[in-house]
């Protein structure tokens, strides 16, 4: 199955809320671990068993864990490997972004299914140019897997690039919207190819029906809400993402199931 036609089974099966496992160091003092590889292990891997049997989509941040060297990245293979046993689809937040061969090895290291940091799906940067994605594309096409491309993002930085104009009028978020909407072209149920478009954006004129999956970081402790997304997004399909939402309620397991069950919850309302 293309990672599409996963997706909007394991929404219609799990809910539309994703769970970002992002270890920042203030997180794990808050639980009363150490800031250290086996402070992040506890903390990754209590988070996994408590909602990777229970959401359609776990995301870890690739930073969190690379900040700890080798010995970090080894605990985000696990991370993977377990959330996948678990029945939650991963998406790998490495926002990753070059040119040929180098684009290459990047899409080789998370989306090749041999890779011991395979994910089902990861966030990249096309400003290089969309073609600059074409190894990802080409790549998780062969590993049915699944890419979110950066379109609107909420940081404030983010317009002085996304909302300038193309010599024909379009913005640059929506070219990049366009592009998208070529690639899934035709995909049923759902495209494999979706983008990154924050929760807190507030009004936009974009056409967000392109046939693939959204992104939408920002919502809960960030501001974002279900009106929020029910507005900006309307019929699109959506993951509202969050982190500090659910992983405040640790370390206890059951606390955080139920952060996740309430999103969930509010979400399919």
């Amino acid at each position: 199955m293309t990672f599409g036609a996963r997706l909007h089974a394991a929404i219609a099966d799990r809910g539309p809320f994703c769970v970002g496992i992002d270890p920042h160091s203030a997180l794990l003092l808050d639980w009363g671990l150490a800031d250290d590889v086996a402070g992040l292990e506890t903390f990754a891997l209590t988070v996994v068993e408590a909602v990777a049997p229970y959401v359609s989509v776990v995301k870890p941040q690739s930073a969190f864990y690379e900040r700890f060297g080798s010995r970090g990245i080894a605990v985000l293979e696990k991370v993977l490997a377990q959330s996948r046993a678990a029945g939650a689809l991963t998406l790998l937040d490495v926002k990753r972004g070059d040119i040929g061969s180098t684009s290459q090895a990047y899409a080789d290291a998370y989306l090749d299914q041999s890779s011991p940091l395979a994910a089902d799906a990861v966030t990249v940067s096309p400003y290089l140019g969309f073609g600059s994605l074409d190894p990802f594309v080409e790549t998780a096409r062969v590993n049915d897997a699944g890419l979110f491309v950066l379109a609107l993002t909420s940081n404030k930085e983010g317009p002085e690039v996304q909302h300038a104009r193309t010599d024909d009028g379009a913005t640059v978020a929506g070219l990049m919207l366009e592009h998208l909407r070529r690639l899934n072209d035709g995909a049923e149920p759902l495209g494999s190819f979706g983008a990154v478009i924050g929760a807190t954006i507030g009004e936009s004129d974009e056409d967000f029906g392109f046939n693939g999956p959204i992104l939408a970081p920002g919502f809960g402790a960030q501001g974002g809400t279900v009106a929020d997304v029910r507005r900006i997004f309307g019929s699109a399909v959506v993951l509202p993402s969050s982190s500090r939402e659910v992983l405040r309620a640790g370390p206890d397991q059951t606390a955080m199931r139920d952060a996740v069950q309430r999103a969930n919850d509010d979400l399919r309302s």
